[in-house]
This record gives structure tokens, C-alpha cells and sequence, in this order.
């Protein structure tokens, strides 16, 4: 099991914490000395914080990274199942990313202990991997975010462990289509609430709550960027989408209630009835005439 310093006890000059051969000050120097950006599933909103857009260089950057992290949650489809531990899947996440000359963005984010996300049965996000064993019948979410070149990539996908109940793999199905359906709103002048109130009625449609403490964010020069992007909403309404805003969709829907409750390691979410819970999640960038999914 890796075993990473503390970013407290580093230099400039000193090989990084994450493992990615560089300099610490070429690699994660300036994240961890950056106060949280946005308001995310991953913290505290800044105020005041201004959306990027960005140039067509910095999209071929983003685009690159988001394809990355696209082909690390491939490579998980054929190893992913029971008898893995999720610990597992964070040293094979963490070493292919390196393979390829990338850093895992969420390593070390503020405090984070891996690189990865998993997120089992009723935990909505922020599973940190550990030594549980993937059971028979298990819905488990994947949570990858690649940093190559200096741009980051995000998404997620779910995964069945199994034969899983009928009610897990609906609200598997039902999430996807609710992320399908985000995505499908976008385009200039639409706006973040068109987005969220479509994925609010699919979802509450199906009998399922759309989870409200977390959401999604800008993404791509930062790890989280404005805006911050509801799941839920009423149209017309929140910031207008423009061209070449980046900005991930992740829709995390419950089987049962909305609420969240954080457990003792201050990161794992877990729904507070002990519900199923499912997300999937994309990076899209706004074109001039719609939407371009960055990381399918």
C-alpha cells in the first residue's frame, strides 16, 4: 500500500508527494496552496469567483485530460467485481494515471487520502477506497479525476457488482438517463436551472430525490471553477450557459431521502436512511450550437 509524505514537509524542489516523478513545484505545489475553488460536491463555495471560459487551446487541453480519464474508467470495466477490494482500485487507478504522465487530482485535495472516489451502496460520494471487499448484488460509483498537462478531466461511472436487485439496477438506469437528459439541455442561452429542473422530474418522476448538498462545477484550469451546477431547479432561472464553458454534470439520486449526512472521516457522504444512492458523471463544454461531451 502506497504511503504518501506530507505536503507539509515538501520543498519546491523535492520529488512530489503523488508520485508523478516531477518537481513538486512543477506538480502539485499551487493546488495545495490554493484555498478550495468552488462550490462543488468537494467543499465550501468561494464567492465572487468568475466562470473561465476558455480558449480553443485550453479545450484541446481539457478535452485530452477528460479522454484520459475516460480510458481509466474503461480499464475498469473488465476488473471491477466481487472479491476486489476498492483499495485495489485505487492503486490501479493511481498507477495507470502516472503510466501516462498524469497526476490524480483528488490525492492530497484538500486532505483527501487517494486518488480516487468510491462510493458503495449508500454512499453518495467521497468514499475514500479502503479494504471492504466488493460483494455480490453491490452498486458502487467511481469518481476519476486525471491532471495532464496542467488540465483536468472528470467523470464518474457506476458499476455493478453481480447480480444486483431490480431496484438497484433501476436507479442505476434511471441516474443515467438523468445525466443524459443534463446533458441534452445544453446550449448557449439556456441556463443551469433548465439543466436541473429536467434532471429533477426524471428523476423524482421514478419515485427517487435528487440529492442538494453536493453538485456539479466548472472544471478544466481548476479543479472546481464557477458555476456551480444544480441538479435541480426551475427553468429559466441561475446562470446563462455561453460558449466554451466547461463545466461537469453528476447527478447523485436516491432511492429514498435527499439528505446527506457526513460521516467521522469528514468525507464519506452516506444517505441519512440508508437508501441506495447512484451518480454518473461528465465534463461537457458549451459549443456555439449545443454541447460537446468532453470525456465520453
Amino acid at each position: 500500500m502506497r504511503t504518501d509524505p506530507d505536503p507539509k514537509s515538501l520543498s519546491r524542489n523535492d520529488p512530489c508527494w503523488c508520485g508523478s516523478g516531477k518537481k513538486y513545484k512543477k506538480c502539485h505545489w499551487s493546488q495545495d496552496r490554493t484555498a478550495p475553488p468552488s462550490p462543488s460536491k468537494w467543499g465550501t463555495p468561494r464567492k465572487n469567483r468568475k466562470i473561465i471560459l476558455k480558449t480553443e487551446a485550453q479545450v484541446e487541453g481539457i478535452r485530452c485530460s477528460c479522454q484520459l480519464t475516460k480510458k481509466l474508467l474503461d480499464m475498469l470495466e473488465g476488473r471491477v467485481c466481487e472479491g476486489v477490494r476498492t483499495i485495489e482500485i485505487d492503486e490501479w487507478v493511481h498507477a495507470e494515471t502516472l503510466a501516462h504522465g498524469a497526476t490524480p487530482a483528488p490525492l492530497g485535495y484538500r486532505g483527501f487520502p487517494k486518488s480516487v472516489c468510491t462510493s458503495v451502496n449508500h454512499v453518495i460520494c467521497h468514499g475514500i477506497p479502503d479494504n471492504y471487499a466488493l460483494r455480490n448484488g453491490d452498486i458502487i460509483n467511481i469518481d476519476v479525476t486525471c491532471v495532464l498537462d496542467g488540465y483536468y478531466g472528470d467523470a464518474s461511472r457506476m458499476y455493478l457488482i453481480g447480480e444486483v436487485s431490480d431496484e438497484a439496477r433501476k436507479l442505476v438506469e434511471v441516474t443515467k438517463e438523468c445525466l443524459d437528459l443534463g446533458i441534452q439541455t445544453v446550449k448557449p442561452f439556456n441556463t443551469v436551472g433548465d439543466l436541473g429542473h429536467v434532471i429533477q422530474q426524471h428523476a423524482e418522476g421514478h419515485g427517487y430525490s435528487v440529492v442538494r448538498d453536493f453538485a456539479g462545477h466548472g472544471v478544466g484550469i481548476e479543479f472546481h471553477e464557477a458555476p456551480q451546477i444544480l441538479h435541480y431547479g426551475e427553468p429559466r432561472t441561475g446562470t446563462s450557459l455561453q460558449p466554451n464553458m466547461v463545466f461537469t454534470i453528476e447527478p447523485m439520486i436516491n432511492a429514498g431521502r435527499a439528505e446527506s449526512h457526513i460521516l467521522a472521516d469528514k468525507w464519506t457522504a452516506v444517505t441519512v436512511d440508508g437508501s441506495l444512492s447512484a451518480q454518473w458523471e461528465h465534463t461537457v463544454r458549451v459549443t456555439p450550437s449545443g454541447v460537446e461531451v468532453l470525456s465520453a
